[in-house]
């Protein structure tokens, strides 16, 4: 691996997502080897065709950390839907040169241009603000119909899913099935939020400085802002919205 972004280098300053969340649970070592044997086991009974869909927050930093270090044959991929924040799209260079010398290349998948052109000349740029059913409408242009396409010729995906980050997630299991008959797996989801900073800054992996500004979960920039004191990690996603209603339905929950 290359050298520690600039963003990692010397001690986190004050305030930092790391200064201020860095707790790690009594059995963080045994979460860990968990997680390595999980991915060891994704890339192993699912050859060529296992892919971590990304979304570029801290938990799938540690997992993109994960596969450099143990040098696991598992793609990366991630849906830049054309409304990220620029600090999160600049994470894909990063992972690029930071894990240049475990040889990581990002798949980049985009929503399909014309549709999202069409949608924001019928419903307006702040459509998602409308109702549910835009929002989802748009999430299903720029989230899940590229997702498809990162995932057809895939038999298995990893996410970087934990039970702590909201209720509708809470009885998720480590390995399950979506809605097409694919392995999922959640390598992370017995991880709570002050491990994986402790994993971030034991590992100095590189991460997005919006989580410096209070933004545990980030998604598109108009559905995304930061959470006060309190709050549940995804406030701050379509924080306009019902609780149950927050999930763009990538990760449909077969129980």
């Amino acid at each position: 691996m290359s050298e520690t972004s600039s963003l990692m280098g010397g001690p986190a300053p004050a305030g930092s997502a790391i200064t201020l969340y860095n707790h790690p649970s009594a059995d963080y070592a045994a979460k860990v080897h968990a997680t390595i044997e999980l991915l060891k086991a994704a890339a192993i009974e699912h050859p060529g065709k296992v892919v971590q869909a990304t979304s570029l927050g801290v938990e799938d930093m540690v997992i993109t950390d994960l596969i450099a270090r143990y040098q696991l044959p598992i793609a990366i991929g991630t849906l830049e839907t054309g409304k990220l924040h620029p600090e999160t799209v600049a994470l894909i260079g990063t992972i690029e040169t930071h894990y240049a010398d475990a040889g990581l290349h990002v798949e980049v998948y985009k929503p399909v241009a014309e549709a999202a052109i069409t949608f924001v000349k019928q419903h307006g740029e702040k459509a998602m603000y409308e109702s549910i059913d835009l929002r989802k409408a748009c999430c299903g242009i720029r989230k899940l119909e590229p997702l498809g396409r990162m995932l057809a010729d895939r038999s298995a995906w990893i996410t970087g899913l934990r039970r702590e980050q909201s209720n509708n997630r809470g009885d998720m299991a480590a390995r399950e099935q979506d809605d097409k008959g694919r392995t999922k797996f959640n390598p992370l989801i017995e991880w709570t939020w002050g491990d994986v900073w402790h994993y971030v800054s034991v590992n100095h992996v590189p991460y997005n400085p919006l989580h410096d500004q209070f933004m545990p979960s980030i998604g598109c920039a108009p559905c995304t802002r930061a959470i006060a004191v309190g709050e549940d990690f995804r406030a701050g996603r379509w924080w306009w919205e019902d609780e149950k209603a927050k999930e763009c339905g990538l990760h449909v929950h077969q129980k």
